[in-house]
């Protein structure tokens, strides 16, 4: 008898065990779907530098930003939005379908074709400033990366130039970094043999300096987001 009240017990206690792990699923399962939030969806918007030139895809400015971010606890994907030889108005006419619905973010990092091909200043900047009001609209949080010009189109045309994107950012609220090639201008170990674009080792020290920035970008979405999730 002593034996059989035993199994019984034992019987019960598994039963009530399954129930407790089924309550659990259900009121645990939900609560851990509400905790592991989408994705982060970051858009690299640029040219060459961003597009990659003459690199393999995963040694492209947006593939190796991910990995770094992700190396560093983030959930995010970044979308490599690079076309090769885009100047700003390039840029502002694809712009519609550059930026898919879900983006979160923008890294804007246009205008080095511009500088080098000497357009007006003022269209750049007109370009620049109709692309970040778009975001605006969009309530897209940005970050603006910088270009400067060649010395050889005069001190009027550098200063016209160089001026413009801090000056955007103030007026939009944007995060800035001055100037998106700092870590590479001139050293020919980090560029290409074309002297003009970052080689891997090359972006992988952009993506260090710019790194900062980024995870400013990233609260920005995260305050965001959590704005919307109070409402």
């Amino acid at each position: 008898m002593k034996r059989r009240l035993s199994t019984r017990a034992l019987a019960q206690v598994s039963i009530l065990a399954a129930l407790v792990n089924a309550c659990f699923f259900l009121v645990a399962g939900p609560q851990r779907a509400w905790a592991d939030p989408a994705p982060i969806r970051i858009v690299a918007f640029g040219d060459s530098l961003t597009a990659g030139y003459g690199l393999k895809p995963s040694e492209a400015f947006p593939a190796q930003l991910q990995r770094a971010l992700k190396e560093k606890g983030y959930q995010v994907e970044v979308i490599n939005a690079g076309v090769s030889g885009d100047t700003t108005a390039a840029g502002l006419q694809r712009f519609d379908w550059a930026f898919p619905d879900d983006a979160d973010a923008a890294i804007v990092a246009l205008g080095a074709n511009d500088a080098l091909r000497g357009i007006d200043p003022e269209e750049t900047r007109r370009n620049l400033d109709e692309i970040m009001s778009r975001l605006n609209a969009r309530d897209i949080p940005v970050l603006i990366a910088g270009m400067k010009s060649p010395r050889n189109w005069g001190d009027d045309y550098v200063r016209k130039f160089d001026a413009i994107y801090a000056a955007l950012a103030e007026k939009h609220g944007a995060l800035l970094y001055p100037f998106f090639i700092e870590k590479v201008v001139l050293r020919p170990e980090l560029n290409l043999d074309d002297g003009m674009h970052p080689n891997a080792q090359g972006v992988a020290a952009m993506v260090e300096d710019i790194l900062p920035k980024v995870e400013e970008l990233i609260s920005r979405v995260e305050t965001k987001r959590g704005a919307l999730g109070a409402n």
